[in-house]
């Protein structure tokens, strides 16, 4: 449709026209403005409000990466329990064995005590001296501690194991030569598998109709060195 104006000079307003958005005029704007401490105010709320704002953007980088570091190393943890865990297990099993593994060592050892006792007996005895009685005495307890009797440091399984396994003896025996007793006294003390060699009492006795030695002495049992130790075959084939 054509509209034609037929008064002139009148401008009619376009059709369709409508409201425009008009953005104030700043360079007026502050031009008008003369008051200095307004413009410091509004200058100061600006660095302020950018301030803000930048700390704010900052505050949460920051805690965005502390939460992926809380993230990654609270994996990191989870892993090590799981493999602690497992430490504490084997441990356990470990020290089972080791209690298991002494006991059997304290039995293997005691096993062995009294023939090795006769044989080093039999071995030292002199000629013309024979034994009355032989017989194990009652040993003092062993206290096991955690740091030792004297504050020290925690005694070895083989140091337990041999505490454990020492058995006190008293022998009385006769002799026709008082030479003899002392050589008796003299060769036990050199045995590896006896220590702490004490005479007791000795006196002279009639048996038979002739004077003879009584004596009475006291040792210990003590396990020897890996060197005095030979170990053979239980069983050996015959051709």
């Amino acid at each position: 449709m054509i509209e034609v104006n037929l008064l002139p000079g009148q401008k009619r307003k376009a059709a369709g026209g409508g409201a425009k958005l008009k953005l104030p005029d700043f360079k007026n704007l502050l031009a008008s403005i003369k008051d200095p401490w307004l413009i410091s105010a509004v200058a100061a709320w600006v660095l302020i409000g950018g301030g803000a704002l930048a700390l704010f953007f900052f505050d949460s980088a920051k805690k965005a990466l502390l939460e992926n570091r809380v993230t990654t190393e609270q994996h990191e943890a989870d892993r090590y329990s799981t493999y602690i865990a497992e430490k504490r297990s084997q441990e356990k099993r470990r020290d089972s064995l080791v209690i298991q593994i002494n006991v059997i060592r304290q039995i293997d050892g005691q096993r062995y005590v009294w023939p090795h006792l006769m044989d080093q007996i039999t071995k030292a005895l002199p000629p013309y001296t024979w034994l009355q009685d032989l017989q194990q005495t009652a040993s003092a307890p062993v206290i096991p501690t955690s740091t030792g009797a004297t504050g020290g440091q925690r005694p070895s399984p083989e140091d337990s194991a041999a505490a454990a396994n020492t058995v006190n003896v008293t022998l009385n025996g006769h002799t026709v030569d008082i030479q003899a007793y002392t050589t008796f006294l003299r060769q036990l003390a050199a045995s590896p598998w006896i220590t702490d060699v004490t005479p007791a009492t000795s006196q002279t006795v009639i048996e038979f109709d002739r004077p003879v030695t009584a004596f009475a002495l006291s040792f210990k049992y003590r396990q020897a060195d890996s060197v005095f130790i030979r170990t053979v075959p239980l069983v050996q084939s015959v051709r």
